[in-house]
């Protein structure tokens, strides 16, 4: 780090003074427990002995218990007694979720974070998860266990759950992120409250409904790679806790196409004064810029929809053979002109889906009439010249598409974010 950028951090991050002359922290770690009076002494033991080395902030933890029966809130009360900076906070809702979203709230510090309460993150990577937040790159940094440097050892049924659910994510609602359910967030606080207020999970799906609703609403998501390991006596319930989670997509993807996941935030922070929100200068010519983009992810689409086509036609009709190949280039089409033409980024409402659906079925009845008309009226000259005539069409189409894409399925689809 440079001598300036390190200036401009000490700048941005100088702790104030509570009204009793303490210190106010810099970063809270909330641990979220329910019924740990095993687990819960380790945790904070280790948790605090590597702050107190290794972390160059002001920092406090927040032990959040979410109704526990056991003697977990007494053991709490009993580290707070022994442990300096370590906080606790009982809640009679259970839930993590529940108990993130009041901690967070009430929290004094500039930057909240949580871990779960095994550790299974190394925590060598709570520095590198936050620093971005610090700096005011960011305003969400989360842990991923799916990068490829990451170091993950975990059984084969969780593994495959997780990979399975984060992909669904991703093509479903484009999200940039790779890994939802992992229990290393920390989030810039004051950006941040307005999400929990929109928050309607209080269990396990609270992760994926806060990023999916900070990217959706323009916010900034860092990773970090992070070394993890599976706690086996983990009391998450894999498959139950998986199908609770998609039921929270289906309501997320209503919320996104309905407008009532938009929420008034702000990218700028008295976390970093010094670091004004930069600006992306708009290409000189943004139409041809447009139409580059689109040729290119176009000739890509025509090349997939031929050589799917050629691939189905050996066993299927025309029209069959054309059905799958369009649907598969159609799919592709529609997410990289999202992604790099129109630069949709937060996930497109279904509304847009619809109407891309409708450009679908137009494009599939003008490509299979004239495919078909061609194989009845010139069966003499094979192959190639029903080849030539689908890619033909198929361009043809894609002219009148990227018109439809641009004025009529995206434009309504576009979000404003307050500056």
């Amino acid at each position: 780090m440079s001598s300036a950028t390190a200036a401009r951090t000490r700048t941005a991050f100088r702790p104030e003074l509570a009204p009793d002359g303490t210190q106010q922290p810099v970063v809270d770690v909330v641990i979220p427990v329910l019924n740990e009076e095993l687990a819960l002494p380790g945790c904070i033991k280790t948790l605090h002995a590597f702050l107190s080395d290794s972390f160059p902030l002001p920092w406090r933890i927040t032990i959040a218990d979410n109704g526990s029966t056991d003697r977990t809130w007494a053991i709490a009360q009993e580290l707070c007694e022994s442990h300096e900076h370590v906080f606790a906070r009982r809640l009679d809702i259970r839930g993590r979720g529940a108990a993130l979203k009041q901690t967070w709230r009430e929290s004094p510090a500039a930057i909240v974070a949580y871990m779960d309460v095994d550790l299974s993150t190394d925590l060598d990577a709570f520095l590198p998860l936050v620093a971005p937040l610090i700096s005011g790159h960011s305003e969400v940094a989360i842990g991923t266990r799916l990068a490829r440097s990451a170091r993950v050892h975990r059984g084969a049924k969780r593994e495959i759950v997780s990979r399975l659910y984060n992909l669904i994510i991703r093509v479903g609602f484009g999200a940039g992120f790779s890994d939802a359910q992992c229990g290393f967030k920390a989030v810039r606080a004051e950006v941040v409250r307005p999400i929990l207020d929109k928050i309607s999970d209080d269990k396990w799906f609270f992760d994926t409904e806060l990023l999916l609703l900070a990217e959706y609403n323009g916010l900034r998501i860092h990773e970090t790679p992070v070394d993890w390991y599976e706690d086996v006596d983990t009391r998450v319930k894999v498959c139950r806790t998986a199908w609770d989670d998609l039921r929270g997509l289906w309501r997320m993807a209503w919320a996104m196409s309905t407008g009532a996941a938009r929420v008034p935030v702000t990218r700028r922070s008295e976390l970093a004064p010094l670091h004004p929100q930069a600006t992306i200068a708009e290409p000189r010519n943004p139409l041809l810029a447009k139409l580059l983009s689109f040729a290119m992810v176009g000739v890509v689409s025509t090349v997939l929809h031929t050589l799917l086509y050629l691939l189905l036609r050996a066993a299927w009709s025309p029209a069959m053979a054309n059905l799958a190949a369009l649907c598969v280039a159609t799919l592709f089409n529609t997410e990289a002109n999202r992604r790099w033409t129109f630069r949709r980024h937060g996930g497109p409402p279904l509304r847009a889906h619809f109407r891309a659906g409708l450009l679908f079925a137009l494009n599939y009845l003008v490509t299979t009439v004239v495919v078909t008309a061609v194989v009845q009226a010139l069966p003499e000259h094979g192959r190639a010249m029903e080849v030539t005539t689908l890619i033909a069409a198929y361009l043809a189409v894609t002219i009148f598409r990227f018109v439809a894409l641009d004025r009529w399925v995206f434009r309504s689809a576009e979000r404003t974010v307050s500056p």
